[in-house]
């Protein structure tokens, strides 16, 4: 049985670290972690200019402590009217991705896409230079019931969208069914996929197991156990389409513990124990290196990170909360036993 597993530094290709304060709780979660993280950009307002980012960039490193490396991979977020003038200055800021919310689709999305097509000038100037379109892959119409709705993203848009921009390189978010895990495993390489811990260890009985747990509330939700049992296949694949990405959304819990209730679990502050407890479980912890640390930067076309973390086979409880600004962060698994720890 391995007691202890050595990896290449991870990166997060997918966070949200939130804004003032609450900087200093979870950005040093993350930096402990992982080497790099693709920071989301659904701030209120969002950031939608390069000199937004680069701020929101400066912000983030702030908060890094003293003694840790660590970078914050900056994203744009895709309105209807992003003028395609500001991807020239976004690349040359080095802000490597842009965000693509469906109007309404999840947290702070409200600002987002109501026709794609709208966008087709500033995806054609991503796609000449080189900078990543992320797809939060969810229709909004109420029309669609919410466990299916990133399927008929994929038909209704994804797969219309990669037709006329076919060398746009393009992450589908946080995979949730078995529908996704095939379209992109049998897609070009211009398309990947992020997975998060929570939707490999859990399918949607974690939401309503002895009552409502809003904790494990997000979106997308989670699905069906044939889903999560595709998702987990997918990830210890050793396929190169697949990599890390939390998806970590801090909330205060007062919002969490709410009659309309946040979505997003709260991962970042024992992420990659939860990713070993996922694989391990399928005994597949030989090919938790190259989807944590490998996968992920080469689709990005950058290079691979030298530092290493090492994990081992040990039981911990995390804390049950977290200061949070003025309020409180309930992570995932809180007072809860884990059974992998990271070596410090």
């Amino acid at each position: 049985m391995t007691r202890e597993i050595t990896l290449t530094r991870p990166d997060d290709w997918h966070l949200h670290v939130r804004d003032g304060a609450a900087l200093e709780t979870v950005v040093p979660h993350t930096a402990a972690q992982f080497a790099r993280a693709i920071i989301m950009p659904n701030l209120k307002p969002p950031v939608t200019t390069a000199a937004q980012a680069v701020a929101y960039r400066d912000r983030i490193r702030s908060a890094v402590p003293a003694g840790m490396a660590f970078e914050p991979l900056m994203t744009l977020y895709l309105t209807d009217n992003l003028p395609p003038d500001e991807i020239r200055r976004a690349k040359e800021a080095g802000v490597v991705a842009v965000k693509l919310y469906p109007a309404g689709a999840t947290t702070n999305s409200d600002a987002g896409v109501t026709d794609i097509r709208k966008t087709y000038a500033t995806l054609e100037a991503m796609q000449r230079e080189g900078i990543l379109l992320l797809v939060h892959g969810e229709v909004t119409s109420p029309d669609i019931d919410l466990f299916d709705r990133e399927a008929v993203f994929i038909e209704e848009q994804l797969m219309p969208l990669r037709r006329d921009f076919p060398e746009l390189k393009v992450v589908m978010e946080h995979i949730t069914t078995k529908e996704a895990a095939h379209y992109v495993a049998s897609a070009d390489r211009y398309l990947g996929a992020t997975l998060t811990a929570h939707h490999l260890l859990y399918n949607r009985n974690a939401i309503f197991t002895g009552g409502i747990r809003p904790h494990y509330y997000c979106l997308p939700v989670l699905k069906r156990e044939t889903h999560r049992v595709a998702l987990v296949a997918a990830a210890t694949s050793g396929n190169p389409k697949f990599f890390l990405g939390t998806d970590s959304a801090p909330h205060p819990a007062h919002l969490k513990e709410h009659a309309t209730g946040c979505a997003g679990c709260y991962t970042a502050h024992a992420a990659m124990e939860m990713y070993a407890e996922a694989f391990d479980a399928v005994g597949a912890l030989d090919k938790l290196e190259g989807f944590a640390s490998f996968f992920g930067a080469d689709f990005y076309g950058l290079p691979r990170n030298t530092g290493t973390i090492t994990l081992r086979k040990e039981s911990w409880t995390p804390p049950e909360s977290f200061a949070f600004g003025e309020a409180e962060l309930k992570p995932l698994r809180s007072g809860e036993a884990l059974p992998w720890r990271l070596a410090v």
